[in-house]
């Protein structure tokens, strides 16, 4: 019995180690990057093959953009907020909910306008292939691929009801 239960906890024992040991081994490059300077541009920097000067330009060039993008987003979720209490203090379109629609777009015009020439500018950086295919994977990650309303699917909807 004593046997058994022996065997058992080395059997446990073993099966935690081994877990770790392949935790420590599926997670090891992740977690290099996030003991970079700046962790959030560590995958850049391997997806795309890019050597040390390359990373320092884009690593500059990221440091440049993000107080702009920071106070951009700051300001236009200050304009969600005054857009949302005037549609709650009303129930019919107002000239003031027209001009925060309009304020709303032009922001987000602008920063996506700023974002798009932060995008090319990295996209320079990098040698031509590794740049054409950073673009392409901008263009799919970001508010540049924005999804449409589907007008198919919710007229089929109503069809069935």
């Amino acid at each position: 019995m004593r046997r058994g239960f022996i065997i058992l906890a080395l059997g446990f024992i073993g099966a935690i180690a081994a877990y770790y040991g392949l935790y420590l081994l599926g997670t090891a490059t992740p977690r290099t990057w996030l003991r970079s300077q700046q962790p959030e541009l560590a995958w850049l920097k391997h997806e795309f093959s890019l050597s040390d000067a390359e990373f320092a330009r884009i690593s500059q060039l990221h440091e440049g953009y993000v107080p702009q993008c920071k106070d951009r987003c700051r300001h236009i979720e200050e304009l969600n907020n005054k857009l949302m209490k005037a549609v709650g203090a009303t129930t019919q379109m107002t000239p003031e909910i027209e001009k925060l629609l309009a304020d709303r777009a032009r922001m987000r015009a602008d920063c996506q306008t700023d974002m798009l020439k932060h995008f090319f500018e990295v996209s320079r950086t990098m040698p031509p292939e590794q740049g054409k295919r950073y673009l392409a994977w901008v263009q799919k990650q970001t508010c540049l691929h924005e999804l449409g309303m589907n007008h198919a699917e919710a007229g089929a909807a109503d069809h069935h009801e």
